[in-house]
């Protein structure tokens, strides 16, 4: 079958020439989490494991987004980089 745009996007962004803003990065990644999983889920990692922390925090901040929306987001963010970032 025909790859998914969110597949393709998953496969896309690995071109990137540039690596993107950490902002940029936990947008892909929560993005990424809640299209592929749903609401966030699991314990939130502790106050000395920041870069999971800040991980499992903009994944919650999506709580709600269809994983349809997600996605669609994550596709987004991946073609704008890769304007910017090729």
């Amino acid at each position: 079958s025909a790859m998914s745009a969110f597949e393709q996007a998953q496969i896309d962004v690995k071109t990137l020439k540039q690596r993107p803003s950490n902002e940029d990065m936990l947008s892909l990644y929560a993005h990424f989490k809640q299209g592929s999983s749903g609401d966030a889920s699991g314990s939130r990692p502790g106050m000395f494991d920041m870069i999971n922390r800040a991980k499992f925090d903009a994944w919650a901040a999506l709580k709600g987004m269809s994983q349809a929306a997600a996605q669609q987001a994550y596709i987004d963010k991946v073609n704008a980089l890769l304007k910017t970032h090729a």
